[in-house]
C-alpha cells in the first residue's frame, strides 16, 4: 500500500485523518505521516482497513454502523 492508496481509501470511506486514527487506535499524526511518506506504512495496515470496511467503524459523520447492527448498537 502506498501513501496515495491510503489517502484515497480514507477519503472514499469517509474518514478524516483523526477519525481513521481513532478507529485504528493510533494518533492523527501517525496517519498524516503515513500519507506523506514521513513514516513507513505498517505492512498489516491493509488488513486493518479491510476489517473497517467489513465491520464498520466511526466515520467523519459518526453515522457509519456495523453491518447487522441496529441504531442502538445491538446486533441483529
Amino acid at each position: 500500500m502506498t501513501s496515495k492508496d491510503l489517502k484515497r481509501w480514507r477519503e472514499l470511506n469517509g474518514y478524516t485523518q483523526e477519525g481513521l486514527a481513532k478507529a485504528l487506535g493510533t494518533y492523527q499524526a501517525a496517519v498524516a505521516r503515513w500519507e506523506t511518506d514521513g513514516r513507513r506504512i505498517p505492512s498489516f495496515l491493509h488488513l486493518a482497513l479491510r476489517c473497517l470496511e467489513l465491520e464498520g467503524g466511526e466515520s467523519t459523520e459518526g453515522k457509519r454502523k456495523r453491518k447487522g447492527s441496529t441504531s442502538h448498537g445491538k446486533r441483529v
